[in-house]
């Protein structure tokens, strides 16, 4: 069975993590959001893989390459310019089977759904429930099979939406190419199912898991779910006097130096540093080649590779981009003082608890103070002492 993953968008709502990176490449248990959509479409039966790629598509190839690696056979569709869903899937075209199973890549699934959906007679639509559907397509469904398919209502009358997960044949593929610009300017591939529940009728699916990475604050979420799966693998040194409690991975060439104290579930990536005397809690990530120095604590929070925090440096319910570094004594608050929802970028993020979204780059001095919901654009630069609140654009400067 083929797999086509729509893998090409930026996700601008997840910047500035992906100012320089995909969407589908920003880790989740130091794992790429699109290697557990392909680990799980692998586990489900789906041997060939078929990516379209745009944005960034450097990254996923270079990750990827053939699919050897991951027990797959990966091919790749570019879509150079992203104008919708059903043009992401017309850059496929030429190598569909029929059937296929077509997933975006920023979604997270469990493999005996997509199972269950293989064993069924195409098309299918897979549905989700969600508590905010307004930004998902509003889905209603009698006899077990989809009757209206509404994009983006303000005000949708149900929590039922569409999951983003089809069981397609090729007979799509004229359909797609008949296809005009909607309002928006993109071909929607919403409008070629439309199709199919005028003519033909269109099987709705109810997924047992599904959850859909919007926001950056999302990544902690699922993060925090992966973790709990987490085994525990020991392959980096761990010096005399760490203490470690509950799942704890550490990858090749890490060191954990004396003192430290490490409740999981968290993982450690490679070639990183850890100590001496750092506290590492619950549901963090670390990614490769990363320093969490002498006296730091991080929380409920994703380094992403190369990151340092090297002294007396707290960072909790955090999203931290690649190659950052906290100077000594910089901390990053995730908590109001009324306790009210947190705010970023304008938005709130649903939590009481969280702290800093931070793109790649950014270097802040020492003793730096970091508001709760503050937003930092990549290659960010904050002078020693300075308060740092709000959003701040790409190559910043904070004085």
């Amino acid at each position: 069975m083929q797999a086509v993953i729509l893998a090409a968008g930026e996700g601008r709502r997840m910047r500035p993590l992906t100012s320089h990176l995909p969407k589908v490449m920003l880790p989740i248990a130091n794992v790429p959001i699109l290697e557990h959509v392909l680990s799980q479409a692998r586990d489900a039966g789906c041997e060939e893989i078929v990516l379209v790629v745009g944005y960034g598509e450097e990254s996923v190839r270079e990750h990827f390459k053939d699919g050897s690696a991951f027990g797959l056979s990966i091919s790749y569709a570019p879509q150079r310019k992203q104008r919708g869903t059903a043009d992401a899937l017309l850059a496929a075209s030429h190598l569909l089977e029929d059937p296929f199973l077509l997933l975006n890549g920023d979604a997270l699934l469990r493999a005996e759904d997509l199972r269950a959906m293989l064993a069924a007679e195409p098309p299918v639509l897979a549905t989700a429930r969600s508590d905010h559907p307004w930004d998902y397509g509003a889905v209603e469904v009698e006899g077990g099979h989809v009757t209206s398919l509404r994009e983006k209502e303000a005000a949708p009358s149900t929590q039922l939406v569409n999951a983003g997960v089809y069981l397609l044949g090729a007979d799509i593929v004229p359909i797609l190419s008949s296809l005009t610009p909607s309002p928006r300017g993109e071909l929607e591939l919403t409008d070629a199912l439309l199709h199919y529940i005028r003519e033909r009728g269109l099987a709705a699916f109810a997924l047992s898991y599904w959850r859909d990475i919007g926001h950056p604050w999302d990544l902690l979420d699922a993060n925090a779910e992966a973790l709990a799966e987490l085994r525990s693998v020991r392959e980096g040194v761990v010096e005399e006097g760490v203490v470690l409690k509950g799942r704890v991975s550490i990858g090749r060439e890490s060191t954990i130096r004396s003192g430290t104290y490490i409740e999981g579930p968290c993982i450690i990536g490679n070639d990183c540093v850890v100590g001496p005397h750092a506290y590492i809690r619950g549901s963090t990530s670390i990614g490769d080649g990363c320093h969490v120095g002498h006296c730091t604590e991080l929380k409920n929070t994703i380094l992403m590779a190369g990151t340092k925090l090297p002294h007396f440096n707290y960072a909790g319910d955090s999203v931290i981009g690649r190659r950052c570094n906290l100077g000594a004594g910089t901390k990053i608050a995730n908590l109001r003082h009324d306790r009210r929802e947190v705010l970023a970028g304008g938005k709130s993020t649903g939590k009481v608890k969280f702290g800093a979204i931070i793109g790649d780059d950014v270097k802040l001095g020492i003793n730096c103070s970091v508001n709760a919901g503050s937003v930092l654009g990549s290659g960010t630069i904050a002078a020693p002492g300075a308060i740092i609140e709000g959003t701040y654009g790409e190559g910043s400067v904070v004085r």
